[in-house]
């Protein structure tokens, strides 16, 4: 039996040459080095916003801890104006935390409800919607097999994503009105009703006044309506 050992050991030798070539890599070293500064710099955002921690297990899908609004306000400040280095690379970054500052901030939001008054914090991030998406495409690649989402958006009905809602145990039992299943609560939706309002919400849509079809067969209606928006 030939000795696999010298044949390993010549095989890895053989690899040794190209794999120092990119260790020893100037550029290559420095873009390293760069991207480890980056990384740094975000988590330090990641901490300052409370959102998807580094140490957390959740990943994208992280909601984010439940932090002081206002505490959150004076880190991402600090952060904002001592741990962001003033360079070309960063600029970006700053100005996204700029532009959406009143809204990464905003103050809570109080409303009454029938067991009384409700405290809501507007989201700080597009994180759920995101998520939204994201079960979206992968059901849609599990039953089409395609990867773009471009003719399934398309084509949809405009509340197929209230769908998702159900997911939700109190949104469920709302619609449920004390029925165990679904089935069960369309049981009791007449039917007759239905038809009825269907047929009145076509001709609303079908119906147009006499006032409107005359405006629409005036030949210099584009220009008309031009000329107003420049006004």
């Amino acid at each position: 039996m030939i000795d696999q050992q010298p044949i390993r050991c010549k095989a890895l030798s053989r690899l040794w040459r190209p794999l120092t070539r990119i260790v020893e890599d100037p550029q290559l070293t420095q873009a390293a080095a760069q991207m480890e500064k980056k990384v740094e710099i975000f988590e330090k955002l990641r901490q300052a916003l409370s959102i998807a921690l580094p140490q957390g297990k959740k990943a994208l899908n992280d909601d984010g801890r439940e932090a002081d609004i206002k505490s959150i306000e004076q880190k991402v400040t600090l952060f904002r104006s001592q741990m962001i280095p003033d360079t070309e690379a960063y600029q970006k970054m700053s100005a996204q935390i700029d532009k959406y500052w009143d809204k990464l901030f905003a103050d809570p939001i109080t409303i009454d409800t029938p067991s009384g008054q409700v405290t809501i914090q507007p989201q700080r991030t597009n994180n759920l919607l995101e998520r939204f998406f994201r079960d979206l495409k992968r059901d849609s690649r599990k039953r089409s097999g395609t990867i773009s989402l471009n003719k399934t958006l398309r084509t949809i009905l405009a509340d197929t994503p209230l769908v998702k809602n159900l997911d939700n145990p109190e949104y469920l039992e709302i619609i449920l009105d004390g029925c165990k299943t679904l089935e069960e609560r369309f049981e009791k939706i007449d039917s007759r009703l239905v038809a009825e309002t269907l047929k009145a919400e076509l001709k609303n849509q079908q119906k147009i006044s006499p006032e409107m079809k005359k405006i629409i067969r005036h030949p210099d209606l584009p220009d008309r309506l031009i000329a107003l928006l420049a006004a």
